[in-house]
């Protein structure tokens, strides 16, 4: 009994520090989204995720260490609720971010972005107006077109060195006008248009403004932009809220063969006897 409930206090103490890349994820998409997504509600449900599995797991180890039965059943039950819904979350941001990538340019080391390469539902609720007017804001607000700039002997980085320059999915797509439009580099937030007419469709180019408060913040590009990075980062924390899952389902398995065991032994049944064998009278037993 006591060892049964010593795997179990172990076990919990595992999940316990399973919750914590959890929430270490939500952390991240937090500052993340303070700092470039900008897309502030994502984060919450990793958040929820990770309090959730430290409490239960506070409450199984009390259960453990005091042999408290109902606190074990309870954690038993949170806990496969916990799985489902960490198993649900993994599921919709793959699938929410399944579509859409950058474009390579010819001769340039950074990616285009098109909003119609993206598609679902988070691309509807970014290019919503609702949303976007927030999300503009707060790119604009985080100062990372200004960031982006680099100065060479004061002046300027050569347009040479800014084409081979690798730039993320909002630099490239908030902090300069698509390259079809064809605009002169002058610095990494001025770009001035050719004097020969261009045949583009892209409406992106007539967005553009040289106004640093302005650039590309309403440009279909800045959209995609927002959603190729938002897809980076879902993916990189999906990836270890998959490795979690694996670990909280083998300890969640094993737990419950000790918590059976548990109950076994509250009914003075020996380990490997069924209740048939404990119900016959002794002198019939072999």
């Amino acid at each position: 009994m006591r060892s049964s409930n010593h795997l179990i206090g172990l076990l919990n103490f595992f999940t316990f520090l399973l919750s914590i890349p959890i929430l270490g994820g939500g952390i991240w998409l937090s500052t993340r989204a303070n700092n470039t997504d900008c897309m502030t509600f994502l984060q919450w449900p990793l958040i929820v995720i990770g309090v959730s599995i430290l409490v239960v797991s506070l409450a199984g180890f009390a259960g453990a260490c005091y042999r408290n039965t109902f606190l074990m059943y309870l954690y038993l039950w949170a806990m496969f609720f916990i799985i489902v819904v960490l198993i649900g979350f993994v599921i919709f941001a793959y699938v929410v971010t399944d579509k859409g990538s950058g474009r390579p340019v010819l001769n340039r080391e950074y990616k285009d972005y098109y909003l119609p390469d993206y598609s679902g539902w988070l691309k509807d609720r970014v290019a919503s107006d609702e949303y976007w007017r927030k999300i503009s804001s707060c790119i604009r607000d985080s100062g990372v077109c200004r960031r982006s700039g680099r100065a060479d002997g004061g002046f300027p980085e050569p347009a040479d060195t800014y084409y081979q320059r690798k730039l993320n999915p909002i630099e490239s797509g908030c902090c300069k006008p698509p390259t079809e439009c064809g605009f002169v580099y002058v610095n990494e937030t001025t770009w001035n248009p050719i004097n020969s007419v261009l045949v583009t469709d892209n409406h992106d180019c007539n967005r553009w403004s040289n106004d640093q408060d302005q650039l590309c913040y309403n440009c279909n590009s800045c959209k995609a932009g927002v959603l190729a990075s938002l897809r980076k980062s879902w993916r990189k924390v999906s990836i270890i809220n998959i490795v979690v899952l694996i670990l909280l389902v083998i300890a969640y398995v094993v737990a419950c063969g000790a918590f059976r065991n548990n109950r076994r032994m509250d009914n003075d049944e020996p380990y490997g006897e069924t209740r048939m064998e404990k119900s016959r009278p002794s002198w019939i037993r072999f």
